[in-house]
């Protein structure tokens, strides 16, 4: 079992092969931390970790123990204002006006499996065996209020989830501010802090920063998780890599307003917490309520920064994703956004389809501008009927068409939006978030519906099902296009306003969980104006999401490289759009945009009418090509191998299960002349086994491959005076391992 108690020296050591973690219960009833790192050899006592001395200016925890200070332990879940002058992780506003508690020890159960933390999103287990979860009872008697802290630990992964529930046990009522999902205190500060940061059509990039005295945070206000920022940290070593060195990552399963924080004291001991941003938060707790927090997964390697990519990629792939997609090869597609906006018309997106299945795509997707009034920006969201001047048969006519042609047929919704000008609105304007009597703001000319409002998703369900129920549509994208302003709910209470936030994530869960209950058979893909809502609570209901709205090839390296730093490459929806790029008006070649896209669930954004018979023939290449990878490709081991945030090259490579066949993809942005030679060493491979290597003539060792590199150098080491490659160069080597004779 990974978890053993110590009742001895009431210590819990949860580890496994990879790591350990370690803490233990003060006779005071305080948990602390003691350590977590590689894995150590389990033993009953480990009290040497738990350092304390008097510190001038310290505030005692009493005057019969002078020596022991909040301030300076290694807490495991602190509350402040009691002697720990650090932030702390909760704010429990109490009927005196007190926010002090005192939360002690009270038992602890340990169990096989992973409790479920329903209606928020989670990782899971298939069978018990696969984890085990310790409960740690904490217990304020003042208050009579409970807090359970939960840990749950994968044999075979090094990844720890944590949680917190809190229930007001007692008669007063209690209003909670703060209730963070995990605090980590660390005994150094010897750190760096990686980061994904990002704007709209540039998200997930790659930042790090050494740490500082003092407080760095990323974090949303937005009402989503943001294009600015991902809910994703990352603390490295100064001498890790990819391939070496010791890491933590932490990713909370949450969609809406997040912090993540982390605060270094003067002692240069680290202190990280992650959990529901507590500004705008207040959550009133009558008797017997309880409030669960979002869960956050940590994952350590001692292995570089790829290893732990790797950990979650595997964990979010197979146990967080769900249903019959999670473990299936995604259809190749074609979406008619770039290729024709809101221009719908039934003739144009049956001779689209047409094309579409011509080229040997397997999924035909219609972009917004289908559903009633629906001709600009400006009007219809929340009207969600066929538009029957635009499809005069009706969604279910041009479904079984498409269908006809071999193809499957999606849809685009955007279930939380609403126009003015629609006559949802018209009918029901207290369904959009705004405080009465005050300016209304908007954001892409569209406003926000309540939905922590049961009775507004109750309606867009309805008005959903009634579409999904008539046509044939097996995929679905759905759209979120602006963050949320003046989040007043005009159904709730002026002491319910604080919840509104976490309520409307929890509103949007809800209508997922409906619809892909009711129709296990359709593929969702969410979006959020391209990648403002890319993160783990999304992958829970939609196995698959758009990566950002920005196709370019070029950019697109640095937004999937980034986005690989946690999420699976089954998880990144990435499309060959048209040149030039509707974002950059960048022309980059074909094959430069598909061998970007193909590191994805990969598709097309364009008109297939306009293209020429040599760029038709070259994209069923390209999709032959895929459809024989494509399992590789999105479910193999993938490894990043040159950083596009470090230079002019970007390579990466996936790896099949059994080590044989791998994929790399090499791009250089722009050409060069007169350079020195290159290599790429890889990675995964079976040192022993000679792998044959596409476009080249030699077969190669493994561990050649991995050791003395594979040779890149090209012409751009002289003067390019026998090449036509130029700017934009991506080249693709298929890598297969040769039976012994």
């Amino acid at each position: 079992m990974p978890i053993h108690f110590k009742e001895s020296s009431m210590t819990f050591h949860l580890f496994n092969q990879k790591f350990s973690y370690i803490l233990k219960i003060l006779p005071e009833g305080i948990p602390v931390q003691l350590y977590f790192g590689a894995p150590l050899i389990d033993k009953e006592n480990w009290d040497y970790l738990l350092e304390s001395v008097h510190r001038p200016m310290q505030v005692a925890y009493s005057l019969e123990k002078p020596e022991l200070s909040l301030e300076h332990l290694r807490l495991e879940y602190p509350s402040s204002l009691s002697g720990d002058m650090r932030p702390g992780a909760i704010d429990l506003l109490q009927e005196n006006g007190s926010r002090v508690v005192d939360f002690q020890y009270e038992g602890h159960s340990i169990q096989r499996g992973k409790p479920s933390i329903a209606p928020l999103p989670a990782c899971y287990v298939e069978e018990d065996q696969e984890a085990e979860t310790l409960q740690i009872r904490l217990y304020d008697k003042e208050i009579q209020t409970e807090l359970v802290l939960s840990y749950t630990l994968y044999e075979d992964w090094p990844v720890l989830c944590r949680n917190a529930r809190i229930t007001n046990s007692g008669s007063q009522k209690l209003v909670l501010n703060k209730l963070m999902s995990m605090s980590l205190d660390l005994p150094d500060d010897d750190w760096q802090e990686l980061v994904l940061p990002g704007a709209w059509a540039r998200e997930r990039n790659i930042e790090v920063h050494p740490l500082h005295t003092g407080s760095q945070s990323i974090y949303s206000l937005r009402g989503h998780s943001s294009h600015h920022y991902n809910p994703f940290l990352c603390l490295k070593r100064p001498d890790t890599s990819e391939k070496q060195g010791e890491c933590i990552g932490l990713s909370l399963v949450y969609s809406g307003n997040f912090l993540a924080d982390v605060d270094v004291n003067p002692y240069h001991t680290t202190r990280i917490s992650m959990g529901i941003h507590p500004y705008t938060f207040s959550w009133p707790l009558a008797s017997g309520e309880s409030f669960q927090s979002p869960e956050v997964v940590l994952v350590y390697s001692d292995e570089g920064l790829n290893a732990m990519s790797q950990a979650f990629h595997s964990l979010f792939r197979s146990r967080l994703a769900r249903g019959e997609f999670r473990d299936k090869p995604r259809p190749l597609l074609l979406n008619s956004w770039e290729g024709i906006y809101m221009n719908v018309e039934e003739k144009k997106v049956l001779e689209m389809a047409q094309a579409t299945a011509d080229l040997g795509l397997e999924l035909f997707v219609l972009d917004d501008g289908w559903f009633k009034g629906r001709n600009s920006d400006r009007s219809a969201l929340g009207d969600w009927v066929c538009d029957p001047a635009k499809l005069p048969g009706g969604l279910k006519n041009l479904s079984e068409k498409v269908e006809a042609m071999g193809l499957q047929f999606g849809l685009w919704f955007e279930p939380e939006m609403v126009s003015l000008d629609s006559d949802l609105y018209r009918n029901h304007p207290e369904w959009v978030l705004h405080v009465p009597q005050r300016r209304l703001s908007a954001g892409r000319n569209q406003f926000v519906l309540d939905f922590s409002n049961p009775d507004v998703v109750d309606y867009i369900a309805t008005a959903m099902e009634a579409i999904l129920d008539e046509a044939k549509i097996s995929y679905i994208k759905w759209d979120m296009n602006r963050s949320l302003s003046e989040v007043y709910s005009s159904a709730s209470s002026p002491e319910q306003q604080g919840t509104i936030y976490h309520r409307f994530i929890l509103g949007v869960y809800a209508l997922y969980e409906r619809l892909t209950c009711k129709y296990p058979q359709i593929l969702f893909e969410s979006c959020a104006s391209g990648g403002a809502r890319f993160d783990p609570g999304m992958l829970y209901y939609a196995p698959q999401a758009w990566t950002s709205d920005d196709t370019d090839a070029v950019e697109r390296l640095k937004i999937q490289y980034g986005t690989s730093m946690v999420y699976p490459i089954s998880s990144m929806g990435s499309h060959v759009s048209a040149v030039p790029n509707h974002q950059l008006h960048r022309k980059t070649s074909l094959q430069m945009r598909s061998a970007v896209a193909m590191f994805g669930t990969f598709g097309y954004e364009l008109d297939p009418l306009l293209l020429s018979s040599q760029e038709k023939a070259e994209i069923q290449e390209q999709i032959a090509f895929m459809k024989k990878y494509r399992k590789l490709i999105q479910f193999g081991e993938f490894y990043r191998l040159q950083s596009p945030f470090e230079g002019n090259e970007t390579a990466w490579m996936v790896v099949s299960p059994d080590r044989k066949t791998a994929l790399v993809g090499y791009y250089r942005v722009l050409q060069q002349i007169n350079v020195g030679f290159r290599r790429l060493k890889l990675q995964g491979l079976l040192p022993d086994a000679l792998y044959s290597i596409s476009n080249k003539e030699e077969m190669e060792y493994g561990l050649e491959l991995e050791r003395a590199g594979m040779v890149l150098s090209d012409d751009s080491s002289s003067e390019n005076r026998n090449t036509d490659e130029g700017d934009y160069l991506a080249r693709l080597y298929l890598l297969q391992a040769q039976e012994p004779e």
